[in-house]
């Protein structure tokens, strides 16, 4: 398998030149240069013995083969996932009348980007040891995504990880996972600004070729394919393995990663009837599916957090694919839409859109409404996040028919506070988490300042583990 550029303008790399990139040299972001069938076995929801990992397997092996020994690449799948504190990694819940409920917070920081970073970070520890390499790990989080990749390389001989976020806009357990690491290859950044511009840092410090070379600059949030490779997984196995037909699913949506990886495995044949994109009142994602257009407004916080973002990064992936891969044409869209903060696609592109995708908007009332009828009729707690994706599932389902399942993205504990306000429960932290409030924290507080920022990673590309 080989990976281009949404971009068009970017070196053709392999699996493992894509892991360590990250951002693609032309700015863009890596796609395979071909979809691959999902395989009879993986279709069959039951490969090898039959549980999570046999199928992650399965379903991944198409984008790495030729990286990995096949025997390898199944240790290091079957490793990833022993942490987990479900043995189906991935449960699903029924909820009657059509609607179901994936759990994916049961990894180590209690959130989806566990299921693709536990993966990831032996990914890389496999291929810099056999390059004999170090690495820089560069990211933004509204949240999750940073406890995520730090859980996933810390301690690691071969990587720093320098992850911002937010100052003051995501919660305090979040902030915790991620500040109170005692790692020295672990470097906590929180940025006088939003989530976009936490990102737009990083992606400049990723656009300066010399920065970028002199620093190994790598990534782990979803402008990484491996994490989209490895979230198509629990896709294929909510179809799979429960006997589910006319499927659609329901995703609370940020940075576009999650539902976009459910496209892939749909491109891989996957059969899916729609994808909702639930968002919170941050509703640039709901106008474009709406409407075919969207335009860039102030970030406004709410009580799901890790929707904070105006500018959706993996959004390029599918905008490339709706214009039949054409790196050109995707590049100079972006361009535009940086430029003038808005953007529009062709009226027969947006409606053939239209005919699996859906936008809905929750706001803040209906996604604290949705948490508390939901513990009424059900005694089960939801996160926010999840709340705004059942609220627009609840909305959507009877117009599609069939089953709708909904992502639920982050367990209840890491959003505390916004629980208790709806339902007047503060729902306890798992014991592994049960100290977490009184571990000290290490974070630099930085301006919005690019020169600032880079002076840091410089400084913490030097420093750590290694």
């Amino acid at each position: 398998m080989k990976y281009i550029s949404t971009r068009g303008r970017a070196p053709v790399l392999d699996f493992g030149d894509v892991l360590l990139a990250g951002l693609a040299a032309d700015g863009g972001l890596y796609v395979p240069d071909r979809w691959p069938e999902l395989s009879p076995e993986a279709l069959s929801g039951n490969p090898g013995r039959g549980d999570y990992a046999d199928l992650a397997a399965e379903v991944m092996w198409p984008f790495v083969d030729g990286a990995y020994p096949r025997a390898r690449f199944d240790e290091l799948v079957r490793d990833a996932y022993e942490g987990f504190n479900h043995s189906e990694v991935v449960p699903m819940v029924e909820l009657g009348d059509g609607l179901w409920l994936m759990e994916l917070f049961h990894g180590p920081t209690l959130a989806f980007k566990d299921i693709a970073l536990q993966l990831v970070g032996r990914l890389f520890d496999e291929e810099l040891a056999r390059r004999g390499e170090r690495v820089t790990i560069v990211g933004a989080t509204s949240g999750d995504t940073g406890s995520a990749a730090i859980e996933a390389v810390r301690d690691r001989e071969n990587i720093e990880i320098v992850f911002l976020h937010p100052h003051g806009r995501i919660s305090e357990v979040q902030r915790r996972q991620m500040t109170t690491v005692d790692s020295a290859n672990v470097h906590c950044v929180a940025i006088e600004g939003t989530f976009d511009d936490c990102q737009d840092l990083v992606k400049a410090m990723f656009s300066d070729a010399a920065f970028r070379a002199e620093h190994r600059l790598s990534a782990a949030n979803s402008i990484n394919w491996a994490r989209v490779m490895a979230q198509t997984v629990y896709y294929v196995a909510a179809v799979t393995r429960y006997g589910l037909e006319r499927v659609s699913f329901s995703v609370p949506t940020g940075n576009f990663g999650n539902v976009l990886a459910g496209h892939v495995a749909r491109q891989m044949g996957l059969p899916v009837h729609r994808f909702v994109v639930a968002s919170n009142r941050n509703d640039i994602l709901t106008q474009f599916f709406t409407t075919g257009s969207m335009a860039i407004s102030e970030v406004r916080p709410t009580m799901s957090p890790s929707m904070d973002i105006q500018v959706s990064s993996n959004l390029e992936r599918l905008l490339f694919e709706l214009h039949d891969r054409d790196g050109i044409r995707t590049a100079e869209m972006l361009e535009d839409f940086r430029a003038t903060g808005e953007m529009r696609i062709d009226a027969h592109i947006s409606s053939e859109l239209n005919r699996s995708w859906s936008g809905v908007r929750v706001d803040e009332d209906e996604t604290t409404s949705t948490m508390a009828e939901f513990y009424r009729a059900t005694g089960m707690i939801i996160d926010p996040h999840t709340a705004v994706g059942l609220a627009a599932a609840q909305r959507s389902k009877h117009d599609f028919g069939g089953a709708t399942v909904v992502l639920a993205t982050a367990h209840p504990a890491k959003f505390g506070d916004a629980v208790e306000a709806a339902i007047g429960i503060q729902p306890p932290l798992p014991p592994a988490l049960a100290e977490l409030a009184d571990r000290p924290e290490r974070c630099q507080l930085l301006p919005n300042d690019l020169a600032a920022v880079k002076a840091h990673v410089a400084r913490c590309s030097g420093q750590g583990s290694g």
